[in-house]
C-alpha cells in the first residue's frame, strides 16, 4: 500500500499537468453540425480537461468536467421544421441568404446576456482559458474569442473543407480536381465541368468574404472591441482545422500540416436499444428492411402530394421487403401509407442501420448519415435537397456504393422502384460498400484520438503549424512577382539581343546602301 501511494499521487500530479480548461463555442442550432462538436468535446472532458461549452443543446444528464453554457431557446427550432418549401430557398449559389441565416442571425447571440457574461468575465491579462475551439461555417465573428482571449484557436469544419478556407489557411486548392463544396462533379472532369468549378469556388469565395465582413465585422467591433481591417483578419489566428472528411470517402486533395481530417468522429456505436415496436418489425423482416430519412431537420411530410404518391406506390411494388421511415408529424402525412411501411418521429440511427435485416438506407445525402452508413456498410439511393448533399452523394456513385435520383423533383415511382430493386438485386453495391467500409475505418488511430491528440498538441506548442503562406500577399503566394521578374529578365535579353544584332548588320552591311546611292547618281548623270 505505501508503494502505491507515491505511484497514485505521480499519476495524478500528470493528469493535472496534462489538463486544459477549453472553451467551445458552438451557438449555431443545426444538430447534425452539432453531433461533430459535442463529439469532440464530451472526448476532452473524458480525457481530464475542463470543457465550458456554449451550445444550443445543452446535456440533459450531467457529465463529468463538462459545464454548459446554454443558449437553447435564443433561436428558432429547427429540428424537424425544416418544410419543403423551405428547402427551395436554400438552393442556388448566392451565399448572402445563406451568411444571414446560419451566419449573421448567430453572431447577434453575442448580445446574449451568456454570451456577454462570458466576454466580460474572461480578462486578457489572465484568461480563463488555455484554449478556444470554435466552428468555422459561416460565422467567422466568433473566431475573437481567440484574439480576445489571446490564446490558440482550433476550428472544426463539420463537413469537406471548405473553398473559402483554403486562401485564409493557405492551403493549395486547384480547381482542375478538386471540386468545389457545391460542385457535383466527380475529381475527373471534363473542360466545361473544370470551367464551372473553377468559377463557382471564386465566386463563391468572393462572396463567402464579402457578406461576412459586411455583416459581421460591426458585430466584432462592438462586442470584442477589435477594430480590424477585415473579418478575415482573425483566420490568421487558426492553429489547427479539424475537418470532418476522409481520403476515402470524400476524394484526395492536398492539405497543409494544420487541415486535419476527422471524418466520421460522431459515429458512436453505443447500442442505443430500439423500442419493442421497431425491434419486433426489423426482426420479422426476413425480406429484407429499407431505412428511409431526410434527416434531422427535413419533413418529409411536408413534401407535395403527388411526390408522396410516387414514394407509396413504389414501396408498395417492393413488399413484402418492408420500410422504416422516420417521420416528425405522422398525423400530417398523406393517408394511404402502405402496409410494409412503420413511420416514427425518431430512431437510433446507428442501430438500425447496424440490423441484420436493413439492406438499403434512403437519404439526402447529409456527410454525417452516410458516414454512419459506410461505417456499417450499408448501400444507399440518394435523393439530394440542398447544400453538400449532391457531392457527397455523387461520390458514393463513382464508388458503386449507391444509387441517385439527383434530386427529389424528379423521383419518381418508376425511377425510386428501380434503384430499390437494383440495390436489393445487385450484390455488388453491398460488396463494394463493404469494402469502403474497411477503407474508412483503417486507420493508423481513431477519428476521436486524432482529433483529442491535435487540440492537446495546439494547447502545448501553440500556433506553430500554420502555413507561411498566410504571411505573403497574394501576387507572392501566386509567385505573380516571380514571373514577372522572370519574364522582365527575358524580353529585357531579347530586346538586348536585337539591339546587338542591329548594329551588328549596320557594321557589316553599312556601306551597301550609300553604293546603291551613287549607282542611282551615276545614272541619273548619264541620262541627262
Amino acid at each position: 500500500m505505501k508503494t502505491l501511494l507515491p505511484v497514485l499521487l505521480v499519476i495524478l500530479a500528470c493528469n493535472q499537468i496534462t489538463s486544459y480548461r477549453i472553451l467551445g463555442v458552438f451557438p449555431l442550432h443545426g444538430k447534425s453540425h452539432w453531433s461533430t462538436q459535442e463529439a469532440l468535446m464530451k472526448d476532452l472532458a473524458a480525457r481530464g480537461h475542463q470543457v465550458d461549452v456554449v451550445t444550443q443543446f445543452p446535456q440533459e444528464k450531467p457529465i463529468p468536467n463538462y459545464k454548459d453554457i446554454s443558449l437553447k431557446g435564443s433561436l428558432p427550432q429547427v429540428i424537424n421544421n425544416v418544410t419543403a418549401a423551405d428547402i427551395s430557398n436554400f438552393g442556388g449559389t448566392s451565399i448572402n441568404s445563406l451568411v444571414e441565416m446560419a451566419g449573421t442571425s448567430v453572431c447577434r447571440l453575442l448580445a446574449h446576456p451568456k454570451m456577454q457574461e462570458l466576454i466580460k468575465n474572461s480578462p486578457h491579462e489572465n484568461p480563463p482559458y488555455d484554449i478556444v475551439i470554435v466552428e468555422s461555417f459561416v460565422a467567422p465573428c466568433f473566431l475573437a474569442f481567440g484574439r480576445y482571449l489571446k490564446v490558440p484557436l482550433v476550428v472544426t469544419v463539420t463537413s469537406i473543407f471548405h473553398d473559402w478556407l483554403n486562401d485564409l489557411s493557405g492551403n493549395p486548392m486547384n480547381p482542375a480536381y478538386v471540386t468545389s463544396l457545391f460542385a457535383p462533379f466527380s475529381q475527373r472532369m471534363n473542360f466545361k465541368e473544370r470551367l464551372t468549378n473553377f468559377f463557382l469556388k471564386h465566386y463563391l469565395t468572393w462572396q463567402m468574404y464579402y457578406y461576412t465582413n459586411q455583416q459581421q465585422l460591426p458585430l466584432v467591433k462592438e462586442y470584442f472591441g477589435l477594430d480590424l481591417p477585415h473579418i478575415n483578419d482573425l483566420f490568421k489566428d487558426v492553429s489547427v482545422y479539424l475537418v470532418n472528411s476522409h481520403y476515402s470517402l470524400n476524394g484526395i486533395r492536398p492539405l497543409t500540416t494544420n487541415v486535419i481530417e476527422i471524418g466520421g468522429l460522431h459515429v458512436r456505436d453505443d447500442n442505443t436499444p430500439l423500442s419493442p415496436e421497431v425491434k419486433k418489425w426489423l426482426d420479422e423482416s426476413t425480406h429484407g428492411c429499407i431505412y428511409f430519412t431526410f434527416g434531422s431537420m427535413v419533413r418529409i411530410e411536408t413534401f407535395p402530394k403527388e411526390l408522396l404518391q410516387q414514394i407509396y406506390a413504389s414501396f408498395e411494388k417492393i413488399a413484402p421487403v418492408r420500410i422504416l421511415m422516420k417521420i416528425a408529424k405522422k398525423e400530417e402525412l398523406l393517408p394511404g401509407l402502405p402496409k410494409n411501411v412503420m413511420t416514427q418521429s425518431w430512431f437510433p440511427q446507428i442501430t438500425v442501420l447496424k440490423h441484420k435485416n436493413i439492406r438499403a438506407f434512403i437519404t439526402h445525402g447529409g456527410l454525417l448519415g452516410t458516414q454512419e452508413a459506410v461505417h456499417v456498410g450499408v448501400p444507399m439511393i440518394g435523393i439530394p435537397l440542398f447544400g453538400d448533399q449532391r457531392i457527397n452523394i455523387k461520390n458514393y456513385v463513382n464508388k458503386n456504393v449507391a444509387i441517385s435520383l439527383n434530386s427529389v423533383e424528379e423521383v419518381t415511382e418508376e425511377k425510386l422502384t428501380s434503384a430499390l430493386n437494383t440495390i436489393l438485386k445487385d450484390s455488388s453495391y453491398y460488396e463494394n460498400v463493404k469494402k469502403l467500409s474497411k477503407q474508412f475505418l483503417d486507420r493508423p488511430t481513431n477519428a476521436s484520438d486524432m482529433a483529442v491528440f491535435w487540440v492537446e498538441y495546439v494547447a502545448k506548442y501553440g500556433n506553430i503549424l500554420q502555413s507561411p503562406a498566410l504571411d505573403l500577399n497574394w501576387w507572392q503566394y501566386h509567385l505573380l512577382d516571380i514571373y514577372a521578374l522572370i519574364f522582365a529578365v527575358i524580353t529585357t535579353v531579347l530586346f538586348t539581343a536585337l539591339f546587338v544584332l542591329r548594329k551588328l548588320k549596320k557594321l557589316v552591311f553599312g556601306s551597301r546602301p550609300g553604293v546603291k546611292k551613287d549607282s542611282v547618281a551615276t545614272k541619273s548623270k548619264k541620262n541627262k
